[in-house]
Formats: C-alpha cells, sequence, structure tokens
C-alpha cells in the first residue's frame, strides 16, 4: 500500500531529501532509498510498505529480549520487510536485505488481532520498525485506546525529531547496540554510531522502558576493549538499564566462526563489574539467565530458555528488602 512518507524536503528541482534516519537518503526522480521502501515519484516521497507485514507471530517478551518488562507475558509481533542498515551479518536478512511476500493488515486489523491471541500488546520487530514509521504513528495510538503495550525492537538508527514524535506512542524498546567503534558501524553495519548512542540517551530519559542488546561478533567487536566501552557508555546513563550480550552465528555475509562460549563468559564479567542487570543469549550458558534485586542480590526472576517464574516480586518490587527493581508488571 502506498502512503505519503512523514519526515522530507525538497532540495532541487528534481531531489527530495529524506530525514527520517540518518542516511538522509538524497532521491531523484524514481529513486528509492537505502531502507528499500521510500522513494521519490513526482516531486513527493512515498512508502510502499504501509502495513504490509512479512509475519505475525506470538512470542514470549523474553524472546524480543524485553527481561525487566511484563515477564511471563506473551506479545503479538509483526514487522515489514527492509531495514536502513546493511549489517553484513544481519540474522533476518531474508526479510530485512531482500524483497519477500507480504500482506496487508491495516491498523484496526492489528488491534483486533493483539486481542485474539491473549497479547500484552504488538512489538515490531523482526526487522527495523523505523522505517515502517507512518504506520506505526497510526495503529500505536489505536493500541493504546484498546488498552493494549507498544514495543519496538530497533536498530535505534533515527533522527531526533521524528523520535520525539514515536516515543510518545511508546512504552518498551530493546535497542541493538552493536558496538562502540565508528568504523565498525561503518564498515560492518553500513551506518554511523553517534545517532544511535544520542538514541539510547533520548530513549533512556523518556517515559519508555529501555533495554539494550549487543550481538558479539569474533574479530569484530569482541575485544575487551570493545566490551568496556559498551558497558561504560550503558553505565554512564545508568547501571539499571539491563544488557543482553547476545552471541553470533554465520549469516548473510559474514561467515566466520560463531562467538565461543569463553568470549560469552569474559564479556558477561566484564560487564558485571559496572552494570547490575547482564544477561546472555543464543548460548547455551547457566549465567546470565535470572535477574537479582541490584540493592539486595535477592533472585527475583528464574529463567530457563524461554521458561520465566516470577520468585521474588511483591509488584515491582523485591520482597527480600522493598527496593524498587525498575521491572515493568
Amino acid at each position: 500500500m502506498l502512503k505519503e512518507a512523514a519526515f522530507y524536503q525538497s532540495i532541487s528541482d528534481d531531489k527530495l531529501l529524506c530525514q527520517l534516519c540518518p542516511a538522509e537518503c538524497k532521491l531523484a526522480e524514481g529513486q528509492v532509498g537505502i531502507c528499500g521502501c521510500r522513494f521519490n515519484r513526482q516531486g513527493k516521497l512515498y512508502t510502499d510498505n504501509y502495513g504490509e507485514a512479512v509475519t505475525l507471530a506470538i512470542d514470549p517478551i523474553e524472546k524480543k529480549p524485553l527481561y525487566h518488562f511484563h515477564p511471563t507475558t506473551n506479545i503479538l509481533s509483526t514487522g515489514a520487510n527492509g531495514c536502513n542498515l546493511g549489517c553484513l551479518h544481519c540474522q533476518n536478512w531474508t526479510i530485512s536485505q531482500s524483497k519477500t511476500h507480504t500482506t496487508y493488515i491495516e491498523p484496526a486489523a492489528l488491534v483486533e488481532a493483539a486481542g485474539k491471541h491473549g497479547s500484552i500488546g504488538v512489538a515490531f520487530t523482526y526487522t527495523e520498525p523505523i522505517i515502517w514509521y507512518e504506520y506505526i504513528m497510526d495503529t500505536a495510538p489505536l493500541l493504546h485506546e484498546a488498552g493494549y503495550k507498544v514495543v519496538l525492537v530497533t536498530n535505534g538508527y533515527i533522527n531526533a525529531e521524528p523520535l520525539s514524535h514515536l516515543l510518545e506512542h511508546i512504552d518498551a524498546a530493546n535497542i541493538d547496540l552493536k558496538g562502540m567503534r565508528p568504523e565498525f558501524y561503518k564498515k560492518v553495519c553500513k551506518g554511523k554510531l553517534e545517532p544511535v548512542l544520542e538514541t539510547i540517551r533520548t530513549v533512556a530519559a523518556s517515559h519508555v522502558h529501555l533495554e539494550l542488546t549487543n550481538l558479539l561478533i569474533p574479530g569484530k567487536n569482541d575485544s575487551d576493549e570493545d566490551i568496556t566501552r559498551l558497558v561504560e557508555f550503558v553505565a554512564s546513563i545508568s547501571d539499571r538499564i539491563p544488557l543482553h550480550l547476545s552471541a553470533y552465528h554465520p549469516q548473510y555475509k559474514l561467515n566466520i566462526e560463531a562467538t565461543p562460549a569463553d568470549t560469552m563468559l569474559r564479556a558477561f564479567s566484564i560487564a558485571q563489574s559496572k552494570l547490575k542487570h547482564v544477561f546472555l543469549g543464543n548460548v547455551a550458558l547457566t549465567d546470565g539467565s535470572d535477574t537479582a534485586c541490584a540493592s539486595c542480590g535477592h533472585k527475583l526472576i528464574r529463567r530457563s530458555g524461554y521458561r520465566t517464574e516470577i520468585v521474588g516480586l511483591d509488584g515491582s518490587k523485591c520482597s527480600e528488602c522493598g527496593a524498587e527493581t525498575g521491572i515493568v508488571r
């Protein structure tokens, strides 16, 4: 479905500047942006992905991953075709980096689907929700009116103004912080680091519940220096932000070895030295699964895979010491 896109301006007689994300594509007549869905047609910027979903599924909220946002619940998950980054290691490249079959779901129908499946709301995930901006901005208010939550699983690659409007309609976000070196973002992700850091700062200062994910890739972003810089950045905002360290497996254009378990444990140790809530994902390790109280160490949530049990919470407080945990229930 075609829809006029938000956030663009004319910069010449035949070119438009897309201002949704930091790529800021300059598009002549007929040209398509790096996201694969925004294009110049007769002097207007359009998107052809409005409401076009690649999939619809019910997932545990922990799969997003969000460990401190309505734990033990399920959420309806969907996504668009395309992305505004070009990560060489993309785990979902068949739907983010190439065109695939989609099904149109109008905003009201997505709200209805959430109700049918006993979901707490909708997670915009799998690919990059930022390129689905117009659809999310139309759908999120309807979800809130119906009492549902709105979640983004995102790369955080968005300009400040559209982000400020988007955050008015979002309840939680997991942002993928891919590394802490600008050259890594440029060479491996085909983007820029600083805008992602600024998005994280902005979301952390808002009402939106925030968690972060970092995929550790051998020889690319897994050195002690890389991990330390990332952890120090997160801690400079808040040591209570949950950080999910995830193991890489060969995908798309990157064919190097999977992340070893000892790398994950090394990163876990470095992160725990400065952060209160660090988790390990995509790897078979017993460490890095449970949530403990940051004040007294009492176990709050026990996890085994996606099986989750609340064992030490009184509402959002620790049942042992009474401290606020930051866990949204």
